[in-house]
């Protein structure tokens, strides 16, 4: 417990100093003095919305990953890596162009419907492939992944929509304002709703036999995990862009240090993942200021960098 609030403490510490980085000159002095409405607009309009966005978005995609890593019982499985992203981005895409009159949330739910016949599609093609390796898995949902990034993107390029698709493609929370990330309190109540179920889905990780014996329906739990990995997904996505990475190394380095319980593990892997984005949006702001290094560029370096050493630690160990 004492760990748990050091860690919640350094989430709120890196939620406040990204309210006060930025181009805007926003800091406590000209907030407390009323000198400057501009500052007070900015705060209420831009960083605190920002904020709430990074904490949410990031809790969301590494709960996520934690689900998907349960259900298809592999570590190196998560939405980048399962074909679930690519699948809410296509869902986006069509949406767009069928029914461009389509409120954000009707969007949201349609990339979610998308996003869960994608990892479904997933999940059916590893039952029927004989696995000798772990790193197999996610090869198959990256191959898949690309497969339909690749038709996303045919249909964008005939139809003048790469800009959005590339917008969908890649983590941007420079554009989020307020009344534009409400969505992913979605994924905070989803989120929740995964904690209820937690011990539903750490014992669906050890199988369907296992699973059934329990006198659980194993087809019900993994229907529920993917529909909430499915909506978060999609709401993330809609709001601002992939996050790459972010759901395979977050679970894999709570995983060494609390197991695999996923009560226990989930709300260290909610706080990191929140942690992660927040510290890796604030040093996208600070390296070029007053220029900004997108989420998913930033996210990008550093998660490569801990998968490397996941896989690398991985094949020592199995040495």
């Amino acid at each position: 417990m004492r760990g748990l609030v050091l860690a919640a403490a350094g989430v709120i510490a890196l939620a406040a100093a990204s309210l006060f980085v930025g181009v805007s000159d926003v800091t406590i002095g000209t907030l407390l003095s009323g000198a400057s409405d501009e500052a007070t607009q900015v705060l209420l309009v831009s960083r605190i919305p920002r904020t709430l966005a990074l904490v949410l978005a990031g809790a969301g995609m590494a709960v996520s990953g934690l689900i998907l890593q349960m259900l298809a019982r592999n570590k190196f499985v998560e939405p980048s890596t399962a074909g679930t992203a690519e699948s809410a981005v296509f869902g986006m895409l069509m949406v767009t162009l069928l029914a461009p009159e389509t409120p954000m949330l009707g969007r949201m739910l349609v990339a979610g419907v998308c996003a869960l016949a994608g990892t479904a599609l997933f999940l059916a093609i590893l039952r029927r492939m004989p696995l000798r390796s772990p790193l197999i898995v996610p090869l198959v949902g990256i191959m898949l992944g690309a497969v339909i990034t690749a038709s996303t993107e045919f249909v964008a390029y005939r139809f003048d929509m790469l800009q959005s698709v590339r917008a969908w493609e890649t983590g941007d929370f420079s554009g989020v304002l307020r009344g534009r990330y409400e969505l992913l309190w979605i994924g905070a109540v989803l989120t929740a709703v995964a904690y209820a179920a937690a011990d539903r889905f750490t014992v669906a990780g050890l199988g369907e036999d296992f699973t059934t014996n329990l006198g659980l329906n194993h087809r019900r739990v993994v229907s529920l995990g993917l529909v909430i990995v499915s909506l978060v997904t999609a709401a993330v996505i809609a709001t601002c862009g992939m996050i790459p990475f972010l759901g395979l190394i977050v679970p894999n380095l709570i995983s060494l240090m609390r197991g695999d319980n996923m009560r226990l593990s989930l709300p260290w892997v909610a706080l990191f993942g929140a942690g992660l984005v927040l510290a890796c949006d604030i040093a996208g702001r600070l390296v070029i200021r007053p220029y900004e290094i997108p989420i998913g560029t930033t996210m990008g370096i550093v998660g490569s960098a801990i998968f490397l050493y996941l896989l690398l630690r991985k094949n020592r160990h199995a040495a």
